[in-house]
């Protein structure tokens, strides 16, 4: 049976915001610089919105710092090999995972974790849970700025990918627990110092 512990998920959340509360004035300084560059950089916001789909199926707005140009016309939701749209400072934001920082903002919101399940564009989710099945039951747990597909897998865009990323999501779901989550965060600060998956 996949099923989470409702007792960890209580757990995990007060966690999340003691977390949240002792790293925000770092956080807060990495962000401003980061966004200043932003900035300098191209013309344009220094933060990104865009609508999610998240926990228990409920959509919110996500919170990043922009690594792309401002450009005219339809936007892809997912981000290609060597996007020509991302711009310099941002290839470095994404392969350091800086521009996911501002999220610490959802976390206090209760629409994110600090682990779980990355939480997909609305389009990108209706695509999947049309083609795959079971795929909308990934959202029983909150969303998180890192997770088991992340670590082991990176960003992925098509369909077959979708569906290796979801039996990743799987396994967080049916092993949800205080180790688990040590274990993704250990591996998280590995790929932040060599920026595996990123685009």
């Amino acid at each position: 049976t996949i099923s989470p512990s409702l007792s960890y998920a209580k757990a995990k959340r007060v966690v999340d915001l003691f977390l949240a509360v002792l790293m925000l004035p770092f956080f807060t300084v990495i962000i401003l610089l980061a966004a200043l560059i932003v900035k300098l950089e191209s013309r344009g916001p220094a933060f990104f919105v865009q609508e999610r789909m998240g926990f228990r199926g409920k959509t919110f707005k996500i919170l990043k710092l922009r690594t792309m140009r401002v450009e005219t016309g339809k936007q892809l939701s997912f981000t290609e090999a060597n996007d020509p749209r991302i711009t310099r400072i941002g290839k470095f934001l994404r392969k350091f995972r800086v521009d996911e920082l501002p999220q610490i903002i959802n976390i206090f919101a209760g629409q994110m974790s600090w682990i779980g399940p990355r939480p997909e564009a609305i389009d990108l989710s209706e695509k999947y849970e049309d083609a795959i099945p079971f795929y909308s039951y990934r959202h029983i747990v909150r969303p998180g700025i890192t997770g088991w597909a992340q670590v082991n897998q990176g960003n992925v865009g098509d369909v077959e990918a979708a569906m290796t990323k979801l039996n990743y999501d799987f396994y967080y779901i049916k092993y949800f627990s205080p180790w688990l989550d040590v274990m993704i965060t250990v591996k998280t600060i590995a790929i932040m110092l060599t920026g595996f998956g990123s685009r």
